[in-house]
This record gives C-alpha cells, sequence and structure tokens, in this order.
C-alpha cells in the first residue's frame, strides 16, 4: 500500500515558494506488507490481557513528543488507548546509538509483544536483538538498501514497517530546489551522518546531483549531538554559501538546534521533513514524519494482538 504526501515549503519571513510548491512534489510512504498473515495465531494468544508493547529510538523522549503523540493517535484509531488496554514500554538512546543495543535488549527481556522501532540504527538494533518478537519499523530510507528486508511486498521474518522514502531521487530534487530559491548559491554544504546504513549513498547522491546543476559541495559530517556545533562552525570556515541537511533520527531529535544553527550563521537550509519547517526551517522536501508515526500505530495494532 502506498500513500501519497506533499512536502513543506515556506520562507523565514512567511512567504510560500509557491514557484517552487508546483514542482515535483512527490514522496511515497510504503508500508511493508504480509508479515501480519505469518506470525502464527499462537504466540498471539499467549500475549496478555493488556499488550506490552516497546518503543525504541535514537532520540531523547521531549525530541520525539509529536511522534509518541502521532504514534498513540494511531493506535487510538485502531482503538488500543495506552494505560487502557495497551501499555507501551518506552527506551530512549538520547542520541547515542551505541546504546541502543542495550536497550533493545532489555524490551526482548521484558517479553514485549512488539516492538516499534524509530529510525535506522533503531530498527537494526531490534532486528539483531531478536528473531521472534514482532518488530514495526519507521525509516526514511529503503528497507531493502539498509539491509532490513529482502523484498518490498513479503519482508519475511518478523520484521516489517514503513519507509517514507528518501533517496536518491528525494535528495537530487532538494538540491535542485535549494537551488532554485538561492540561484547565487555556489558552495553547498551537506550534512551528513556517518554513522547510518545510508550515509555513503546519501553522499554519493548529494555529489552526483551538484555536478548535474554545476555546484559545489562540501560533506560535513555529524554523528552525535555534540557533533552539531563543531559541523556548523566548519561550514562557516568553508564558506558554504547553502545548506543541505539529509534525513536520519539523528537529526531529526536535534531539528529545533539545527534549525537555530542554520538561522545564526545566516544559512539558507533544505531539509528532508516537514517538521523541520514547523520548527522554523526555511524549507523541507519529503514527507511527514509525524504521519509515518500515526500509521506505525496503525499497522502495529493490527500485526501482534
Amino acid at each position: 500500500m502506498v500513500a501519497a504526501f506533499r512536502y513543506a515549503a515556506s520562507l523565514p519571513n512567511g512567504g510560500d515558494l509557491t514557484e517552487l510548491d508546483q514542482l515535483k512534489r512527490r514522496g511515497f510512504i510504503t508500508l511493508l506488507g504480509g508479515a501480519a498473515a505469518t506470525w502464527p495465531l499462537a504466540a498471539r494468544a499467549q500475549q496478555p490481557a493488556m499488550p506490552v508493547v516497546g518503543f525504541l529510538r535514537s532520540t531523547s523522549a521531549d525530541a520525539s513528543a509529536d511522534l509518541i503523540t502521532a504514534l498513540r493517535r494511531g493506535l487510538t484509531e485502531a482503538g488500543y488507548i495506552e494505560g487502557r488496554n495497551i501499555a507501551i514500554e518506552y527506551r530512549w538512546a538520547e542520541s547515542r546509538d551505541e546504546r541502543l543495543p542495550a536497550l533493545a535488549a532489555e524490551l526482548v527481556r521484558r517479553q514485549c509483544a512488539l516492538i516499534i522501532a524509530g529510525g535506522d540504527a533503531a530498527a537494526h538494533a531490534a532486528k539483531a536483538a531478536t528473531m521472534t518478537i514482532p518488530i514495526v519499523f519507521a525509516i526514511g530510507d529503503d528497507p531493502i538498501e539498509v539491509g532490513l528486508a529482502p523484498r518490498l511486498n513479503q519482508p519475511g521474518g518478523n520484521i516489517t514497517g514503513i519507509s517514507f522514502y528518501n533517496g536518491a531521487e528525494l535528495e537530487s530534487k532538494q538540491l535542485a530546489l535549494l537551488h532554485e530559491a538561492v540561484p547565487k548559491a555556489v558552495v553547498i554544504g551537506v550534512l551528513v551522518n556517518p554513522t547510518m546504513t545510508a550515509a555513503q549513498s546519501q553522499e554519493r547522491n548529494a555529489l552526483a546531483a551538484a555536478r548535474a546543476l554545476g555546484l559545489q559541495v562540501f560533506i560535513v559530517n555529524a554523528g552525535s549531538a555534540g557533533d552539531v556545533d563543531p559541523a556548523f562552525a566548519t561550514l562557516a570556515q568553508r564558506r558554504v554559501e547553502a545548506l543541505l541537511i539529509v534525513g536520519n533520527a539523528l537529526f531529526t531529535g536535534q531539528r529545533d538546534r539545527l534549525v537555530a544553527l542554520a538561522e545564526r550563521y545566516a544559512l539558507p537550509a533544505m531539509y528532508s521533513l516537514r517538521e523541520f519547517v514547523a520548527s522554523g526551517g526555511m524549507m523541507s522536501y519529503g514527507g511527514s514524519l509525524t504521519d509515518a508515526y500515526r500509521q506505525v500505530g496503525v499497522y502495529a495494532s493490527r500485526i501482534a494482538w
């Protein structure tokens, strides 16, 4: 099942990018199907009266409050209300992805009926922790490319989920729209999280798109929250004139900070999700993360109980 969505685009002064808004507003949220039918009914029958769902994400609870609200909305649409007929165990890595394997193991020991994994790193940690508990992920990458599933229509095993694609075509359009918005900018910075599975392909995509547009690209890495301020200082030293921030859970969790830094350094910035624009960012081309998490709630309720 595929659902289309529109990207968010706005300028700091409140104006709209009306011409850009008419361009190529296309992206996809893909739900990976088939797993719900393959998990045995006996496993569902053994679950307690109030199912316990595990939730795992790289960021902090405060940084993901809107996502949890959306998740609960999706569960409510399916008839499940936290504290009434479902319990949720939350585990937050606080922007330290190295903590995710241990946190995933805690959820397995808790004998959760299902684990919801937010982001690429969390999904991989959950997959490594269990081969029996159903896992529903929400990621911005191609699940086949990052090694979470062998195919889209029947992912097999105990893992399925939703992907709001931020792949090669999308990154190319992001850079093209940024160039249209800031045509005099020649040197474009690209902020990448090198710890992510998709980081190398994101760099390749940005470099290829820049060459096609006749632009210079400067890649800056930020693999943790502590790397963000130094990354922007480096961008300033290299006299970067505009910035593309690619999608990943770390950057989404740091979105208010990233938007504030882009404003401090006077860097016109393109983001991967509309939530950055809601935080005051200049423009985005991509999907709605909150809508993806709402769909995760609906989808998860069909699987484990």
